[in-house]
């Protein structure tokens, strides 16, 4: 067994348990907003120690306050929850903080798509111009894109807009993240086919999994510039 593949199955041994860690604390002390739940654990699946170091910082701090809410309101239910809403689009974390969680938001819908695409590329032998890379990037693109949108829309649905018009929101907001991250991890995986390795490595491969993970690491970081901006815009809330 070679250095890389020791590293990748430690690599991916800790994503694992990462996931099931935060997993198990979300169904214990649930997120303010529903998809946090789903955000968390897929951030600890794919960032290894950063991504545990993240959730129990900033999706913590959240949880504290939704516990503090909880205990000192003593208002009407519907009150309360226009309290949480409030606080959720107006973060109380620093604005750079809000932006990190905010791009785990956009990260995790695109890893599922990438996480659901590649086992599928593979398993069909689909290939685009005689390339197995030019269908991964086509079908996960497509499905990150339309879960990447569906967390946005069930993110910003806090408003009393028409769901017509959540849509059109969640479309805008996440698109330019949603590149952003297409291209960071994209990029890793272009040098990953043909670069890196004389032969790629396949799903089957521990190695595989882990250049995924660096690649979903790099379009975290790749993302995170384009969420800042959009955020400033007021185009996506911090949260």
């Amino acid at each position: 067994m070679s250095w890389l593949e020791i590293l990748s199955y430690i690599a991916i041994a800790i994503g694992i348990i990462q996931f099931l860690i935060i997993t198990i604390d979300v169904i214990r002390h649930p997120q303010m907003m529903f998809v946090m739940n789903i955000v968390w654990p897929i951030t600890g699946l794919y960032f290894p120690i950063i991504g545990i170091w993240f959730y129990f910082t900033l999706g913590r701090k959240d949880m504290k306050k939704q516990d503090h809410s909880h205990h000192s309101s003593h208002d009407t239910h519907e009150s309360h929850e226009n309290h949480e809403h409030h606080e959720h689009h107006h973060s109380k974390k620093p604005f750079w903080q809000g932006v990190i969680v905010s791009t785990t938001h956009c990260s995790s819908g695109c890893s599922i798509g990438d996480l659901i695409g590649a086992p599928i590329v593979f398993m069909t032998g689909w290939t685009i111009a005689g390339s197995v890379l030019f269908a991964d990037y086509v079908t996960e693109f497509i499905l990150a894109y339309i879960l990447g949108i569906a967390f946005q829309y069930y993110g910003m649905k806090m408003n009393n807009n028409s769901p017509k018009e959540e849509l059109k929101n969640a479309v805008k907001a996440d698109t330019w993240s949603l590149l952003a991250f297409e291209i960071g991890m994209f990029g890793w995986m272009a040098l990953s086919h043909y670069v890196f390795f004389s032969e790629p490595p396949r799903p089957t491969n521990v190695v595989f999994w882990f250049m995924m993970q660096i690649a979903m690491i790099i379009g975290f970081f790749t993302s995170y510039p384009a969420n800042w901006i959009l955020a400033k815009k007021g185009i996506k809330h911090v949260m």
